[in-house]
């Protein structure tokens, strides 16, 4: 074999090698795009889940006891406590499409079973008016959290949430 030739083959080669390796590199890209269209790692910064850290599936359905991650509605109470612009909100879901929400004495029960005290004022001050009651929409969770000062579906700034809130399903990993 003539020197020519080795040398055209190894240049073949490193160009093959090349191409290859940039095409495999670019599929990881875009699978790895596709993921992260549907994950997310979110980092809580509230008390009111004792997590720091929660992986977002933004595909799952939320089941009765998961963590979901969603927008909170707007209301001059949410802007006083958490700005203009707040960050996801992680509660739990108490209430599913279908199931009944009561109240009593300020207490929450879904299907008859104690879920959350609401509490009079806000840590400053203002009244706190009661979250919704009744049977649960469709595509609406009724959400609470076991903390004294959580946020949640028991008040009336936050209600029920609603599927075009919602962000995702999140697994607790730290």
């Amino acid at each position: 074999m003539r020197a020519a030739d080795i040398i055209l083959r190894s240049q073949t080669w490193r160009r093959v090698a090349l191409w290859s390796g940039l095409g495999a590199g670019a599929f990881a890209l875009s699978s790895l795009a596709a993921f992260a269209a549907g994950h997310a790692l979110m980092i809580n910064a509230s008390p009111s889940l004792p997590y720091w850290a929660i992986w977002l599936d933004r595909g799952a359905a939320p089941q009765r006891g998961d963590i979901i991650l969603f927008d909170p509605p707007a209301s001059p109470l949410l802007a006083k406590h958490f700005g203009k612009e707040p960050k996801p909100f992680g509660k739990r879901v108490s209430g599913m499409p279908g199931d009944v929400v009561t109240e009593k004495d300020r207490v929450y029960f879904v299907n008859g079973r104690q879920v959350a005290k609401a509490k009079l004022k806000s840590r400053r001050g203002e009244p706190l008016a009661l979250g919704p009651t009744g049977t649960v929409p469709r595509g609406c969770y009724f959400v609470t959290t076991g903390h004294k000062d959580g946020f949640d579906s028991r008040y009336a700034a936050i209600g029920w949430i609603c599927r075009q809130r919602i962000l995702g399903v999140g697994r607790p990993i730290l």
